[in-house]
């Protein structure tokens, strides 16, 4: 250590001027060191949440593509018709000869579908003859009704009577 005023001491690298703002020498080098580190650490680290089941990556490397979902078993259409009547029909309609076909699943989606055929009353009480629906039902809940349109296959289905 040299000495430069009265009592002081400077070390080597208080003389050549590379003492950090903190008074630490070499503190920008070390600065440097430690960002670029991190830097590199969290980049190593980041690239583990790639390795998904489409990653370019050798199979035993990929994380494993989840499990299908089993099948539901087809819903009990001639009790779900008892017990929501009037969420098909409307009371005013009086339903009589109330007639459903097998539930099949949509082919896109969980859904199920099934068509259900009344013979249906108007609101003033003249009869309608025969109405056919479509319901869509999903975990046991008609959760849409829509009436039967001409190019439906609907009325290529067989029926049962609740």
């Amino acid at each position: 250590m040299g000495v430069d005023a009265p009592g002081l001491c400077k070390s080597a690298a208080e003389r050549l001027n590379v003492v950090s703002a903190w008074g630490q020498a070499g503190g920008m080098r070390r600065f440097h060191f430690q960002v670029v580190v991190l830097t590199g650490l969290a980049l190593a680290l980041s690239a583990c949440g790639f390795a998904d089941m489409r990653a370019p990556l050798p199979e035993f490397m990929r994380a494993k593509a989840p499990d299908p979902a089993p099948p539901e078993p087809p819903p009990d259409l001639k009790r779900l018709m008892h017990e929501n009547m009037e969420t098909v029909f409307t009371s005013a309609s009086q339903p009589s000869r109330v007639r459903v076909s097998t539930p099949r699943r949509e082919p896109v989606g969980l859904n199920w579908t099934a068509c259900v055929r009344a013979d249906l009353n108007s609101v003033m009480g003249k009869p309608l003859g025969t109405q056919t629906y479509r319901l869509t039902i999903n975990g046991n809940v008609i959760v849409d009704r829509r009436r039967v349109e001409e190019d439906d296959n609907c009325s290529s289905e067989t029926y049962e009577p609740i």
